[in-house]
């Protein structure tokens, strides 16, 4: 396809056995691609938004409340989804009153997926299969365990999903913007690999870029973009201001080799953007 965005070539420099990115903009068209778009790679925390989705659908049909008790006593729905419930990261130990500190928690995220199993009696990755997945097209999409860290799929799928986020159809516009709100502002907390951040705002499942750094995003990104990486080595990113989305996937876990490559390379995707 002729690409807009040639700068998404750079994948080829990133040191990682196989890489795959796309640009799609707000309207639903494909700005460009680069590599085996139709390559399954495991999404590891990039699978935390496509099961957020699902929450999502599930309060949309009311199947449950966002704010009624879900998690640790004292926490909700709405608690979990914004990583405030209090729950440890990996282990179902309570380290915070809700609402009181940031705290990033898998944990918070696979109760989610009990919940919402438990209100709607399906499984979680049925309920998503049938809630988000099949009805976006998403058919090389799969989650395999954790609704926290536990999706497969492809960088076409994921455009699929970016698309849906920038102009929804499952959802009501409403509650996608609730999504990418800030909720619970000014917590402290440390976002995974950049360290303490103050403050470290969230939405409903997206990780919110404000004035953060260090960060995963571009120096020109701006401070609404919203999304989530992974340390499968992906990410996903949505810039309201840019009318667009990136998603990147690569088959060697996050380090300091994506530390280095992931900003130059959005700042140079936006550059495009805006030029294009």
């Amino acid at each position: 396809m002729q690409s807009t965005v040639p700068s998404l070539a750079s994948i080829e420099n990133w040191p990682v056995p196989t890489a795959a990115a796309a640009v799609v903009r707000a309207d639903g068209t494909v700005a460009g691609s680069h590599g085996p778009t139709r390559q399954r790679f495991p999404l590891a925390s990039v699978t935390k938004p496509l099961a957020a989705y699902a929450v999502l659908v599930a309060y949309e049909e009311g199947a449950i409340d966002l704010d009624e008790p879900a998690g640790p006593e004292g926490s909700t729905v709405r608690h979990l989804l914004a990583h405030t419930s209090g729950l440890a990261f990996d282990e179902n130990r309570v380290m915070a009153a809700p609402g009181a500190r940031r705290i990033y928690s898998n944990t918070g995220f696979e109760a989610l997926g009990d919940h919402v199993a438990k209100a709607t009696d399906i499984p979680f990755a049925e309920y998503l299969h049938q809630a988000v997945l099949e009805p976006l097209g998403m058919t090389s999409t799969t989650l395999e365990g954790s609704p926290a860290k536990d999706g497969v799929s492809t960088v076409d799928d994921l455009v699929r999903f970016a698309a849906e986020v920038q102009a929804p159809r499952l959802l009501d516009a409403r509650t996608v913007l609730d999504a990418m709100t800030v909720t619970y502002p000014g917590l402290t907390g440390i976002l995974p690999g950049y360290g303490h951040q103050k403050p470290n705002d969230w939405g409903l499942g997206f990780e919110i870029r404000d004035s953060k750094s260090p960060h995963w995003t571009g120096a020109t990104s701006s401070p609404r973009t919203f999304g989530h990486f992974g340390q499968a080595g992906t990410f996903l990113w949505i810039d309201p201001d840019a009318a667009a989305a990136c998603v990147a996937l690569t088959d060697r876990p996050f380090g300091p080799w994506a530390v280095e490559a992931w900003p130059p390379f959005t700042d140079a995707v936006l550059a495009e953007l805006r030029a294009g």
